[in-house]
């Protein structure tokens, strides 16, 4: 096991922050493009990035047609295009387990694990929007728990399914006749309280084994879930002290479930708003601020539920109003971060937008700061890496690529080659039996 640091980049829409889209040079249409995303490709391989990782969005609802979606695209349609284009880089695809069947998830990204020789992974969400539901039947959302509930269901199928089929399965013996020994295939007669599921699946295990599982969830079940199946943890936190609470308890909770500690990398989402002094950075920020108009502050009121109107910018967080919100069924990740953040540094609800980037922790300032903060979590133990949350694509993935990466090689905090072919290899993650 390696203990090196990792970075992703995070693909949505036209970039993370809302104005990105008018900010950018180029056609405000490009989220369909597949040039924009071989490009996007290209960049993450020069920089030595593990992976490109995908959003998905089923509903329009957060964007309100004001921008691009952040996931319009199937990820998975998306990066099974680019395998072909790239050697290396990690394909990180997230697919709901509200609202889609098992046996199509595990049969799609083993299909994408095996066009990429061995670079797919799954990112597992529950879907917290609740007009998603309204496009897939009749009924409301369901509740957390029941969500999540359905997740631990449908991982341990995909799992099973992926492993249906015995490394030694496949013969291919032309001579004799014999392409695969069927008694090396197994069916998972899987009948559960969601899903029934007999398997096994149609294809063979892939070059890594199966898939890496990445996981996004903060609350008691959604860690339990990392704990039991996930490779990586892609979470939310804002401050110092909440990243090493957080990673210090997924740790703990991966030993509980028996596994290796080491088994299991945590990745906080990180929004770096570059120039090439602080003064440029800021000037960056107040550009796309003034773009977007209010769609950030919208953003935030969303993931801490409460009315835009109740954010008033030059006073403190609402928190007792946030937390007297029983019905809330958005992200409790999103939402416990941002008001961590607020009350620890004792923040406004202006100064929270300019530390809190789309719920990640956000950085304006130059490279050498986004390396220092970057390398001061790695050693400190807070994180394994970052999913870099780009404001701005494909112009800012290509600051990060140019000028912060080289700091970080520099310094000897990241590599300056690809230690593996496989997305696990490259991850430090053992490949499954």
């Amino acid at each position: 096991m390696h203990n090196g640091l990792i970075l992703n980049s995070v693909v949505m829409g036209l970039g993370m922050h809302p104005g990105a889209w008018r900010y950018r040079d180029g056609d405000p249409f490009a989220y369909t493009d597949i040039g924009y995303y071989q490009e996007i490709a290209r960049l993450s391989e020069v920089g030595r990035l593990h992976a490109i990782f995908l959003a998905d969005t089923l509903a329009v609802s957060e964007e309100n047609f004001e921008r691009p979606n952040l996931g319009a695209m199937d990820p998975t349609i998306v990066l099974a295009a680019l395998a072909g284009e790239t050697r290396h880089v990690g394909l990180v695809a997230t697919t709901s387990t509200t609202y889609n069947e098992p046996y199509n998830i595990a049969r799609r990204f083993a299909s994408l694990d095996h066009l990429s020789r061995g670079r797919a992974a799954w990112n597992i969400v529950t879907t917290f929007v609740p007009d998603v539901a309204a496009n897939f039947a009749d009924t409301a959302l369901p509740n957390h728990d029941d969500r999540y509930e359905r997740a631990t269901e449908s991982v341990d199928i995909v799992r099973r399914l992926w492993a249906s089929w015995d490394q030694e399965a496949l013969v291919g013996d032309k001579a004799a006749g014999v392409f695969a020994n069927g008694a090396r295939v197994h069916p998972i007669n899987h009948s559960g309280e969601h899903y029934s599921v007999r398997g096994p699946l149609t294809l063979p295990r892939s070059p890594q084994g199966w898939p890496v599982l990445f996981q996004a969830g903060a609350s008691e079940p959604g860690r339990e879930l990392a704990a039991r199946f996930a490779d990586v943890v892609f979470t939310a936190q804002n401050t110092l002290a909440a990243a090493l609470e957080f990673r210090t308890d997924i740790r703990g909770r991966v030993a509980a479930h028996g596994r290796d500690p080491d088994s299991i990398k945590v990745l906080p989402g990180l929004l770096p708003v570059l120039g090439g002094t602080e003064r440029e950075a800021r000037a960056r920020k107040d550009q796309l601020d003034e773009l977007s108009g209010q769609a950030e502050l919208k953003k935030l009121a969303l993931r801490v539920g409460v009315r835009v109107e109740d954010l008033k910018l030059d006073e403190p967080m609402p928190v007792a109003l946030i937390e007297a919100n029983k019905g809330f069924r958005g992200s409790r990740g999103f939402r416990n971060a941002a008001v961590r953040l607020a009350q620890e540094e004792r923040l406004t609800v202006r100064e929270v937008l300019y530390q809190n980037g789309g719920g990640h922790k956000q950085i304006v300032g130059t490279p050498e700061q986004v390396a220092d903060f970057i390398e001061t979590w790695h050693r400190e133990g807070a994180a394994d890496g970052f999913n870099l949350m780009i404001d701005v694509l494909p112009s800012g993935l290509r600051d990060v690529v140019e000028q912060v990466v080289p700091l970080l090689q520099r310094r000897g905090v990241f590599h300056r080659h690809y230690p593996g072919t496989t997305l696990r290899e490259n991850l430090g993650l053992k490949k499954p039996n």
